[in-house]
């Protein structure tokens, strides 16, 4: 009975996280807040192209501009 409960509790969790979408690459910082809402924190575009970073709980979203270029999940130790 414990293996059974154990598999529901594991299958629920791998839904719920499958279920968080990423932004993914070609997003407008538009698009990204819609979907997400507002970040946690943003960080101020670096070099050229301009390179921005916003952070939410679970991942980070980079910028060229406007546009997602990648989204990653978060390091638990790393997030600021």
């Amino acid at each position: 009975m414990k293996t059974i409960i154990f598999s529901l509790l594991l299958f629920t969790a791998s839904i719920l996280w499958a279920a968080q979408r990423l932004p993914v690459r070609g997003m407008s910082m538009d698009d990204v807040i819609q979907q997400s809402g507002e970040p946690r924190s943003r960080k101020d575009a670096v070099g050229n192209p301009p390179i921005t970073r916003w952070t939410y709980q679970d991942y980070s979203v980079y910028f060229e501009g406007n546009t997602v270029i990648h989204s990653v999940k978060n390091n638990k130790k790393s997030i600021d």
